[in-house]
Formats: C-alpha cells, sequence, structure tokens
C-alpha cells in the first residue's frame, strides 16, 4: 500500500505499474480538479446536500477500441439495460478516432487498451458536481496536489 496523489496515481498507471478500472480512473481524473485536499474537502461539504446520480455506462465496441458512453452523451440509449437482462449489444465497425470526430456532445471513457484509457466529458455536471479533467493516458498535462 502506498499514499499516491491522483496525478501520480495516474503516472503510475500509465507506466504500468499499477492497474484501475475505467470507472477509478474516471474518479481520479475527477479529483485532479482540487489542487489540495483542503480545496476538495470545502467542495464536498459545499456540495453534500445536493443529492447524486446513479448511472450505468454501455459500452461500445469499436473497431479499435471501446467506449464506455456515460449518460448525457449523444450515443447514451434512451433505455439503458441496466441489468443485462436484454443482452443489448453496441457495437460499430468504425475506428474510435471516427466516432470521436463525428460526435459533438461527450461524457465518455475511450479504452484503447488495458492502459491507455481518455476520458471526454463536455456536458454540465448535475448537482453542482465537478467534471472530471479530460486526461488521457497517453499524456501528463494535468496538475493537482492532492
Amino acid at each position: 500500500l502506498q499514499w499516491s496523489s491522483p496525478p501520480e496515481a495516474i503516472e503510475r498507471f500509465k507506466s504500468q505499474e499499477i492497474w484501475f478500472a475505467p470507472p477509478q480512473f474516471y474518479e481520479l481524473c475527477r479529483l485532479c480538479n482540487f489542487s489540495s485536499l483542503r480545496e476538495l474537502h470545502k467542495f464536498s461539504s459545499d456540495r453534500a446536500l445536493e443529492g447524486c446520480e446513479r448511472w450505468m455506462p454501455v459500452m461500445l465496441t469499436a473497431s479499435d477500441g471501446y467506449i464506455q458512453i456515460l449518460p448525457g452523451d449523444e450515443l447514451y440509449p434512451e433505455d439503458p439495460d441496466y441489468t443485462g437482462e436484454k443482452k443489448i449489444i453496441m457495437s460499430t465497425d468504425k475506428k474510435v478516432e471516427d466516432l470521436m470526430k463525428e460526435g459533438s456532445i461527450f461524457h465518455r471513457i475511450v479504452i484503447k487498451n488495458i492502459n491507455n484509457l481518455a476520458v471526454y466529458v463536455n456536458i454540465p455536471a448535475k448537482y453542482k458536481h465537478m467534471n472530471p479533467l479530460m486526461i488521457n493516458s497517453d499524456c501528463s498535462d494535468y496538475k493537482s496536489r492532492l
């Protein structure tokens, strides 16, 4: 066990020292918005009574990777399969890059491979929450002192 700041954890993920599932990568990107633990604590205290939203990512299989589509994204289904009972499979022959060029309303995690994730969000967060920084695990352009 080792304490790591969110940027340090992302760097360790990038170097394949550790691994995070996409939801944890998303949350680390969200934590990168805060420059200190004090700032994070103030934010969480201020918005504690606002509520939260429960949602389920929907996987879209592309020809060269995957996209976890989240609520608010233009590709998110109107009636998602929350239980897995419907066995809905979303897939396309298009490449991830082409899907990104075609789209304009994003709330998604792009998965090129197990250690290459990127978060794309350009919609407002609900309940006065904070969107994650749009971080690609291929680059290091984020700032945080947590």
